[in-house]
């Protein structure tokens, strides 16, 4: 009798947490529903020039990376800065209590939900329409310069400055990219190993900070903010406007590939490149080709060999392939002084260890070459194989360490390549601001190398081509990284834990948890970065 009652006390007892648990629960959604009504009413009052949108928020909640879905709460489609300064001044005063966060939103071309917010606000920066058009300056001066908006398309940029023979220095090898989302990591290409990367060439930036104010800053004003932006993931401020540094513009390059067999005689040869006083080449870049067949057909395509009968002879044998891809920039030229510079580029060559029999080249305009990935995107939509889950990775490796890497992963983790490039080449840390937010390998070495393994997924495959297996090879590569001791950063990186966020920036992270608080005192911008969470640091009413 005894157990009798005490097994019905036990049963009356879990009814009664599940009742007060799902009484909880519905006390929760109701007060987040009370929340989000209270929210959508006082963020319709703002008096703003664009508009934000409670409805189509759908294509907010995605990005290229096409593994993270987060349905923001609306989306502002801004048309002045003081749009995006009003919402953000407006949900600061809000105060801590307000779940809001707000993520700024470019091409959406982050990959693991980096530009997302659930609930939140999302910026569609695409919207911003600058008080002026880009503006040029200096055009015959030593420092030409343009400001452009922080929505801005690279691409755009390029089309307007080559009207005054010019163009920014540093690029990233695709260019339908937003000012604002590059600079807010750092934007590397072939040229960084000259100018650095993107965020080295930035004369001013106007920046939304977390509080609303708007601020313009510079190496003399504000510098603190300005460099803690410049590759600082979008945690301290959202970029409007930029200056961007110019250089006069070729109108042609001579674009050449060639092949190695060897990874250390690859590498050398690129770090011997890239050392060179007189820059011999405006471009370096290499690849790295495994399990491929039929490379140089393809490559017949658009390239032409120096020596069909040798290249036609060449057989790989299914070994790991090592590509060394260099561009070198002119102007269109009468035939003598293009004779030159072929012979210069024939003597060039003529010292580094490729495999003879592969030297392909080409000759195609300046926008026609740092707009090439572009026609591989067209392509690609027209396959319908675009719009796939992108779980990519993206690491910088030190120089002492990349042969080890490029034996542990190239050699063993890495089976197939058919699904995107591996891309592999070495910049120069001296080209780099070491006070940006940007973090390098710590080793005290004047060259690292960035390797992309730019993999896409085959969707509804459950084999290597599929995505969880990808992301599955992804952590191997990290933890053979990590248990050899590399050194290695990621580049575009994803943490989701403090730890792993302060193991990250190393001797940065005090300054960027300081400039946290300064500038975004309630952790609203960014969240889908996972480094902070929304919380209350100082009063929103203090100044």
């Amino acid at each position: 009798m005894n157990y009798l009652h005490a097994r019905l006390l036990r049963k009356r007892n879990m009814l009664m947490v599940r009742s007060f648990t799902i009484l909880l629960l519905n006390c929760i959604a109701f007060k987040l529903a009370c929340c989000f009504s209270s929210s959508i009413s006082s963020l319709k009052a703002l008096p703003l020039v664009g508009h934000l949108e409670f409805e189509d928020v759908h294509p907010a909640s995605k990005d290229f990376g096409n593994r993270y879905q987060l349905l923001p709460l609306a989306v502002l489609h801004p048309k002045s800065v003081s749009d995006i300064a009003s919402v953000i001044r407006h949900i600061w005063m809000m105060g801590p209590h307000s779940q809001l966060t707000v993520a700024a939103r470019g091409r959406g071309h982050s990959l693991q939900g980096q530009s997302q917010t659930r609930h939140g606000i999302v910026i569609h920066m695409e919207s911003l329409e600058p008080q002026k058009k880009l503006q040029v300056h200096s055009v015959g001066g030593p420092t030409p310069s343009v400001d452009v908006s922080g929505g801005e398309l690279w691409i755009n940029i390029l089309h307007e400055t080559l009207k005054y023979g010019l163009a920014p220095k540093s690029w990233t090898d695709y260019l339908h990219l937003t000012v604002g989302g590059t600079l807010s990591n750092a934007g590397i290409s072939g040229q960084a190993f000259r100018h650095g990367p993107q965020i080295s060439n930035v004369h001013q930036l106007e920046v939304v900070t977390g509080k609303g104010e708007i601020l313009n800053c510079s190496e003399r004003q504000n510098s603190d903010l300005f460099h803690g932006v410049l590759g600082g993931l979008g945690q301290f401020g959202i970029i409007t406007r930029a200056r961007i540094a110019l250089e006069p513009a070729p109108t042609m390059v001579k674009w050449m590939r060639v092949l190695y067999l060897d990874f250390a005689a690859f590498a050398k040869d690129q770090e011997r490149l890239i050392s060179s006083d007189d820059h011999k080449f405006d471009y370096i870049e290499g690849f790295v080709i495994i399990n491929r067949t039929g490379l140089l057909d393809n490559w017949r395509l658009s390239f032409t060999p120096e020596d069909p009968i040798e290249a036609s002879q060449f057989k790989s044998d299914g070994r790991n392939l090592y590509c060394l891809e260099v561009a070198k920039y002119f102007n269109k030229l009468d035939e003598d002084k293009k004779d030159v510079m072929n012979q210069e580029v024939k003597e060039s060559l003529s010292e580094l260890s490729y495999i003879s029999s592969t030297l392909f080249s080409t000759e195609v305009t300046y926008d026609e070459f740092l707009d090439r990935v572009h026609v591989s995107e067209i392509k690609l939509r027209s396959k319908g194989q675009w719009e796939v889950p992108h779980p990519w990775l993206n690491l910088l490796v030190p120089r002492s360490r990349v042969n080890e890497f490029a034996k542990g992963v190239f050699g063993n983790i890495l089976t197939d390549t058919s699904n995107g490039p591996v891309i592999v080449y070495p910049v120069n840390k001296s080209k780099w601001d070491n006070r940006s937010s940007a973090v390098t390998p710590e080793e005290e070495e004047e060259i690292f190398y960035l390797v992309a393994i730019l993999t896409s997924a085959v969707p509804g495959s459950t084999g290597e081509d599929g995505v969880d297996q990808i992301i599955k090879r992804n952590k191997r590569i990290l933890e053979f990284s990590e248990a050899a001791g590399l050194g290695l950063k990621q580049y575009l990186p994803h943490y989701t834990t403090r730890h792993e966020w302060r193991s990250h920036f190393g001797p940065k992270w005090d300054d960027f948890v300081r400039r946290k608080s300064r500038y975004d005192p309630l952790a609203m911008l960014a969240p889908g970065q996972r480094i902070f969470e929304k919380a209350l640091l100082v009063s929103p009413h203090s100044s």
